[in-house]
């Protein structure tokens, strides 16, 4: 009987029991905490090459450079992720306000959106309607070019197998800059397109 207050009693050892029911659950917490820092780090790297890049690419000579400046970005981000893939996009804007704005629509049902048979205004020429206005490409003298670029990679840590994210991820950022004024701006025309 003594022997069993005495186990009882005694409290060697526990401290190593609840180490063992709290590491699984702090080396979670750890690992989610870098996977985060990692990420926040890829896209303050990718953004500020973006920033220099963007500066860049407004000049008259930006549209002979693209290669070079898709190449400047590339080489920042890869400096942190040897292995990751960047895309690019250009589409560019006679001013900011147009910037992401779809096409202009005939609603002619009054239900706010554009449905297949209504007609619109077609600012980028392609006879489509789309939900950005915008146009492919690094544009002229003084139009607005929204320039984005997406990195893509595998996740460092291993955090995206035990909450089921996929080992991908993509990371994405962008500025919008207007060319310098090394030319007239070209006028843009809009015509009303009507499906049949």
């Amino acid at each position: 009987m003594a022997f069993h207050r005495r186990l009882a009693a005694d409290q060697t050892g526990v401290t190593i029991v609840e180490f063992a029911f709290i590491a699984p659950i702090f080396l979670l917490l750890l690992i989610g905490i870098f996977d985060i820092g990692h990420m926040i780090y890829i896209r303050s790297v990718l953004q500020g090459a973006m920033q220099n890049a963007g500066r860049d690419s407004t000049l008259e000579s930006g549209s002979s450079m693209r290669s070079a400046i898709d190449e400047y970005v590339t080489s920042q981000v890869r400096a942190v992720i040897p292995n990751a893939q960047l895309e690019f996009e250009r589409r560019n804007y006679q001013n900011f306000t147009n910037v992401g704005k779809p096409e202009d629509i005939v609603d002619a049902n009054d239900n706010g959106q554009y449905d297949e048979g209504e007609c619109f205004y077609d600012a980028n020429n392609n006879n489509v309607w789309d939900s950005d206005i915008g146009r492919d490409g690094m544009g002229g003298a003084n139009d607005v070019v929204l320039f984005t670029a997406t990195v893509v990679y595998d996740r460092a840590f291993p955090l995206w197998r035990l909450i089921d994210v996929g080992q991908e991820a993509r990371i994405s950022a962008s500025t919008v800059l207007r060319n310098q004024p090394f030319s007239v701006q070209a006028q843009r025309s809009v015509r009303l397109v009507c499906p049949t």
